[in-house]
């Protein structure tokens, strides 16, 4: 998941479909970085990127079980951290952590502060909304009831989006009331104090199975995002990562990742012919 920052958190979300080509640099032998110790962050609160395994109480997630294998290929020692989305574009760019990644949007303000890798996930924003919600069945509709409320975390591609495509009002506007992460956003959406929350097609399919019958998603999906590991400017382990990227997705490995990770995208994203990219169904 800074004001300038993040977003699954939009950071909220659909199974995500791996947007990275693969380039010249997939044949190429990989650098060997000599077991060089990274620093990687995550907020651990945006599943099935990244979480806490209720079981076991492990952080797991897409994202870590592909970061780790960027790390065993190029030969690096990977020291896991835990941070805030709202501190972490800033953590990153102050060279606190090496690598920051929590279902970030590749966007041009964020390159000003930030390099991104090659993209690993594209995303679409749906509309998840209580299973029994009868009053909007897309934006138009949603927009035109003002008493219809929207739930967002703060400096997220689904905050600027629900002001920016949802109500087309100021990020400002009374109708978007924030919380601290998507997870709690999601909970008031359950409890009725907001009435919808934009979610990538991994983030909503995720809750839609978690609390069966309690969901749904209506209209058609919002523009999307390509979604990538975030580096400090300049920095030299950009090339290897993009490189190990670009032969985990020629050898498969990032499939396997997302049959492993994502759940079925929701039936209102697979409606959507107009987006190609999108290919199963969150921020």
């Amino acid at each position: 998941m800074t004001s300038t920052l993040h977003a699954a958190a939009a950071r909220f979300l659909l199974p995500l479909f791996v947007a990275f080509a693969c380039g010249p640099a997939a044949a190429q032998a990989l650098p060997d970085l000599g077991g060089r110790k990274v620093v990687a962050v995550t907020e651990n609160a945006f599943p099935p990127l990244n979480m806490l395994d209720p079981k076991t109480g492990k952080s797991v997630g897409w994202e870590y079980d592909c970061f780790n294998e960027v790390a065993r290929r190029l030969h690096l020692v990977v020291d896991w951290r835990v941070s805030s989305w709202d501190v972490m574009i800033e953590s990153i760019r102050s060279g606190q952590f090496d690598v920051g990644m929590d279902g970030i949007s590749v966007t041009d303000e964020r390159r000003t502060q930030v390099d991104f890798s090659a993209p690993y996930m594209r995303s679409t924003l749906l509309m998840l909304t209580r299973a029994d919600e009868a009053r909007f069945r897309d934006a138009a509709s949603f927009r035109a009831n003002a008493r219809l409320l929207a739930g967002a975390q703060p400096g997220t591609t689904s905050f600027y989006a629900t002001s920016r495509e949802l109500l087309g009002t100021p990020s400002t506007s009374a109708r978007i009331r924030l919380f601290d992460t998507f997870g709690a956003s999601v909970q008031a959406l359950h409890a009725g104090d907001v009435d919808v929350v934009l979610s990538d097609p991994t983030g909503a399919s995720a809750n839609m199975a978690r609390a069966p019958g309690a969901f749904k998603v209506v209209g058609a999906p919002l523009p999307g995002e390509d979604y990538a590991f975030i580096l400090k400017k300049g920095s030299p382990l950009k090339a290897p990562i993009d490189a190990a990227l670009a032969a985990m997705a020629k050898d498969g490995t990032l499939e396997r990742l997302n049959k492993k990770w994502l759940p079925p995208l929701p039936a209102a994203a697979k409606q959507d012919p107009a987006n190609p990219s999108v290919r199963r169904g969150l921020q």
